[in-house]
This record gives structure tokens, sequence and C-alpha cells, in this order.
């Protein structure tokens, strides 16, 4: 009953979004619709509730709110169920051993759910969260407890910006593929004269032109 996602929900009824205070880029950038931020907005109209009418006015209001979704929220909180299960069964808190690692051009995150020392699950996701809530999932379904448990969704990756071509050097050579009446670019081809062979140790020079520091390009007499 208590997850981002009901919150979420709860908050969208009420048209939250909409009365969120937010800086520029992030109400520019969709923030009034962000489920986290719903989420807080709402259990920040519930505090308001609680400190103006007491305890039993924010149960109730809780509960009418959440009898009036046109479906039941999808529970996520793998964590807090995977809690609850080790504690009958072992008598143990679970804790979680994660690493991140970088994949490409994003970072991946790896997570070892325990309880005590014998581990139950492991799970992967874009962030530390995700992995835990993965890997909770997993040890979940391991104990016999997955029956309803449905996978989660993983997130899209983020779209690779295109990158901008480099003008070629003034000193390349270039030669242009003859056009095959396609209609294609022709493509650039980049021509770098072989060096000279010269003794190990020695500077790269060109022919005619004084030896100069390797270290601070002065010449050398």
């Amino acid at each position: 009953m208590v997850n981002t996602n009901t919150l979420a929900q709860m908050a969208e009824q009420l048209d939250l979004g909409s009365y969120l205070y937010l800086g520029r880029g992030i109400a520019k950038g969709g923030g009034r619709n962000l489920k986290s931020l719903l989420a807080n907005g709402f259990e920040a109209v519930l505090g308001a509730v609680f400190l103006d009418a007491g305890y039993d006015a924010a149960y109730h209001y809780y509960l009418n709110r959440y009898r009036s979704l046109p479906s039941p929220a999808q529970d996520e909180n793998f964590k807090g169920r995977l809690q609850q299960v080790a504690q009958e069964r072992f008598g143990l808190t679970p804790f979680y051993d994660s690493e991140g690692a970088r994949v490409g051009n994003q970072r991946e995150y790896t997570s070892v759910v325990f309880a005590g020392g014998d581990p139950l699950g492991t799970g992967h996701g874009g962030t530390k969260q995700e992995a835990e809530q993965e890997a909770a999932r997993a040890a979940l379904q391991s104990l016999g407890e997955g029956a309803a448990v449905v996978p989660i969704a993983p997130k899209p990756g983020r779209t690779a910006r295109p990158r901008k071509r480099r003008a070629p050097s003034p000193r390349s050579k270039t030669a242009l593929r003859a056009g095959d009446g396609t209609g294609e670019a022709a493509e650039i081809v980049t021509m770098v004269p072989a060096s000279e062979t010269q003794p190990a140790g020695e500077p790269n020079t060109a022919v005619g032109e004084p030896s100069r520091s390797r270290q601070f390009g002065e010449v050398i007499d």
C-alpha cells in the first residue's frame, strides 16, 4: 500500500503535479509528472493532514484515497517483502553487497543479498537501488515466495548523442572515392606518409630541419 507507484497514482488523482513548486530546469524536463516527486508531494499532503487533524483523520484519508484507485498498484518493494520473510524464517535481517562497473557509456550495478553468510539472490540494474530490488526479487523466488512476483521491467537506456566529425587536418592529403551513380557520399580517406627509418632513441626530424629538444621543442646546436 505504501510505495512510489501507489503514492504517485494518488497524487495524480489530485492533480498534485500542478501545485509543485519547481525550478525552471526540472519543470521543463517533465518534473511535474515524475513519480518520485509526485509520491513525495502526496506524503507531504498526508503529513499536513496529520498535523492539522490528527492520526485518525490521516489514516482514513489515506484509506479513502487508496480505495478510489481504479486498480491496485503493483508493489515493487521486494526488499521490504524479503525482510519480512527472512526475519520469519531465519530471524535475520538481509543485507546487500553492491558494486558498480562501467559498461560502455553507462554504469551497471550488481548486488548480492545475504541472510547471515548465505547468498539468497543476485540482481543487476542501472542504479544501486534497482540492483538491490532485483536481487530481493530473485531471493524471494529462490525461497518459494515469488509466485506473484513480477520481474522488474528494465528502464530504457540513454540515447547516444551523435558525435561531431572533426574537420580534416590541413596537412592531411585526402582522396575522394569516385561516385558510382547511387548518390552516396564520397568517402574521405586520410593518407599518412610512412616515416623514415631512424636509429632508436634519435628524434624524429624531417630532412633539412634542425634537431629539436623532445621536451621543450628548442633547436639543438
